[in-house]
Order: structure tokens, then sequence, then C-alpha cells
């Protein structure tokens, strides 16, 4: 699992200090308060929702938090928040996918340029990665969850592009509009979900060394550390 999968990975071995814990659940509760506000209050009607509130419970937030969360998006006023895709290069010519949750896109690309050109990097054009990547709906079950046979029969007859086995996971691949379809009839032949979300998978990786892995580190921690910026993909297989 190389790319935006081994960097989520490293992401979830590295701890979760408090100072990191508290950005991660910031993210995640602005993504909950605006799926809220965007749709139906009830995660059963709403998949931007239920997929946000999945997300937040993989990351051990609080009940109270996701409630408090939910609750906010009837008094935000006064901030329109959009989802931009910022799109550029990392050190070494690595590409990059930049997904934001911003109420100032300005203040978005203007962080996120200030970044990358410090680090030897630069934000492109709308197109000018997206083709080095595959949208995909991803979702992951734990294998002691469901048998084997099933998940394979349910993925296939559902529509799937992929069904494997990594290590102790089944991980569904689908296309992004089939993802919400998908991941509801395995919602309800399983107990929980570990993992699902729709991603931007490389179709090609750039092996990095240990020195340049370390550099591509600090970029992507620094990226991740501004307020409006919910997701990242690379084509970087960093090594660790």
């Amino acid at each position: 699992m190389a790319g935006h999968s081994h960097w989520a990975g490293i992401k979830h071995k590295k701890g979760r200090a408090d100072k990191e814990r508290s950005k991660i659940f910031s993210k995640l509760s602005r993504e909950i308060t605006v799926a809220a506000k965007l749709g139906d209050k009830d995660p059963d009607m709403n998949p931007r929702l239920r997929t946000a509130i999945q997300a937040a419970k993989q990351a051990n937030m609080p009940k109270d938090n996701i409630t408090r969360a939910i609750s906010k998006s009837e008094i935000l006023n006064g901030k329109d928040y959009e989802n931009l895709r910022y799109e550029g290069f990392g050190p070494f010519n690595t590409g990059l996918i930049i997904e934001t949750l911003t109420d100032n896109k300005n203040r978005s690309a203007s962080s996120i340029r200030t970044i990358l050109q410090k680090n030897g990097g630069r934000l492109g054009e709308s197109g000018s990665t997206t083709h080095l990547f595959n949208n995909y709906g991803i979702i992951h079950i734990e294998n002691n969850k469901i048998k084997e046979d099933e998940v394979f029969e349910i993925s296939i007859n559902a529509g799937a592009v992929d069904c494997s086995q990594i290590n102790n996971i089944y991980e569904i691949i689908t296309k992004k509009e089939d993802f919400y379809k998908i991941k509801t009839i395995l919602d309800k032949r399983t107990d929980s979900l570990l993992y699902s979300s729709i991603e931007w998978r490389a179709l090609n990786y750039l092996k990095l060394n240990k020195e340049q892995s370390k550099k591509m580190l600090a970029v992507l921690n620094a990226l991740e550390e501004l307020d409006d910026v919910q997701n990242i993909f690379t084509n970087a297989n960093i090594e660790t």
C-alpha cells in the first residue's frame, strides 16, 4: 500500500499527541458541521454526514464532540465553506492533490503556495496532477468481521472495481459514483467498517530514498498543519 495509503499509515503510527489530536478533531468537526448544514442532520439520510461521523469515530472523537459539531450547523451563519482542490508538485517533482474545506480560498491558496515554494515545489493549474491519479472509493473491513467469500461476492455483485486482502484487512475499491451504494450494502452486512473514503490513488509511484522521504514528510506535515487542508494525496512512495 504505497502513496497516499502509505502516508496515511505513517500518520496513524505517529501517535496522538494532544496538539495533533486537537487539530484532527477540529478538521473532522468542520466537515461534520458543513455536511449537516448542506444536507439532512440525520446521517441515515445524508451520506456525506454519515461518512464524516464514521471518520470521526475512527479517530476516537468523543460522541459529545460529534453531537456539538452537528448542532453547530444551525448557527453557522456568515461563513460559507467550499470544498476546493489544489494541485501541485512537491520536492523531487512529486505530484500532489490537496483537498480543502475553506471559507477563504485566497488564504488557502496562499498558504499552500508558500509551503510548496519554500520546499522546492510549486502550485499547479487545475488538471496539472489529476491525470497522475485515479479517483476511487476505498473501503476497509477487518477480515474477522466478514467471511472472505462473502465480502468478495458482495463487492463483485455491487460493481466494485477490485477487492483484495492486505494483511488483516479487505480493501474494496469502487468507482467514485458507486462508493456510497457499495458502502451502504457493506455497512448492512458487517458490524462496522474500519475505514471508508474517496481517495486519489496514483497510477504510478515515485520511490524516494530515506533523505528524500524525510524532506517529503516535512512538506506533508506542514500542509497537514493548515486548518483548511482536509486531505493530501501524493504519488511519492515514502521510505521510513
